[in-house]
């Protein structure tokens, strides 16, 4: 089942050339609803004016390489690794669900347009990682939403109540479990079972890319713009008009406060609140 090319299997009743087309025409959804996202909420025109205000108000000068060395770092961290997260639990279900869905996407454009029928044989890899994504992306968005959220875990919301902003995760939690499923009815050999599913998966995967402009799709693309304008913003020293951090190694910085306990308390005061689990409202 895990080497089996579930599209090529398909091509028996619809034409390659027509699941070919329907990923071109997803691609295109995600391209145009970006850029109608963009238009509609000005989020291009406030990064750029942001931009040219921090440039603007910058004690120093960022050179070329040390630019470069900053988009370095923030697609290591911000962007391999996802250490914005200081929940460790959320970091690794998001990373799950991250590498999982590039690896689903990556195994299913190169099955579809590179194996379309069972006559061009599919190396069992391909398949395998298609499976391998599908399930990550499961693990780690059931996850999140069944026990990491903040409606379910600190708000005591339950985990059934939908808002608009689920609409990213909702959409694309069906697409790949409907997927999962058709692909496993289809090798079980039930023709029922494999159109219904495939009907669902078809629809889901509208649903997903077919509603960027309302959903939260395209954060995963500004996401990695602004944790570099914010890098820029500290090496410049505009630090996005924020305070530096207190240094309270100087004398003077520490008797300026004006509460005679805290001159003399550690730099580091412990997890504070942190220390303990939310508790519902």
């Amino acid at each position: 089942m895990i080497n089996t090319n579930p599209f090529a299997e398909l091509s028996a009743s619809i034409d390659p050339t027509i699941m070919q087309t329907y990923i071109i025409v997803m691609v295109i959804l995600v391209a145009g609803g970006t850029l109608f996202d963009m238009l509609h909420k000005k989020s291009a025109q406030y990064f750029f004016a942001k931009m040219q205000k921090n440039k603007d108000q910058a004690k120093r000068e960022v050179g070329g390489g040390e630019k470069v060395s900053l988009a370095i770092q923030t697609a290591l961290v911000e962007g391999a690794t996802s250490a914005e997260f200081c929940n460790p639990m959320r970091r690794i279900a998001h990373l799950l669900g991250m590498y999982g869905f590039v690896l689903y996407v990556a195994a299913t454009a190169i099955m579809v347009f590179g194996y379309p029928t069972p006559a061009t044989p599919t190396p069992e890899i391909l398949p395998t990682l298609w499976w391998i994504g599908g399930l990550m992306v499961c693990v780690g968005g059931y996850w999140f939403w069944f026990f990491i959220r903040v409606d379910v875990s600190a708000e005591g919301h339950s985990p059934f109540r939908l808002v608009r902003a689920d609409l990213f995760i909702v959409s694309l939690l069906l697409s790949t479990t409907f997927g999962l499923i058709w692909a496993y009815t289809q090798s079980t050999g039930n023709a029922t079972w494999t159109n219904i599913f495939l009907g669902l998966y078809l629809l889901s995967t509208t649903v997903l890319f077919g509603s960027v402009p309302w959903s939260k799709f395209s954060h995963m693309f500004f996401k990695p713009a602004a944790a570099l304008e914010k890098r820029i913003s500290v090496a410049n020293g505009t630090r996005a008009n924020l305070p530096e951090p207190a240094d309270r190694t100087n004398p003077a910085v520490r008797d300026s406060h004006s509460m005679e306990l805290l001159k003399d308390a550690p730099s580091d005061m412990g997890l504070g609140i942190k220390r303990e689990q939310p508790s519902h409202y």
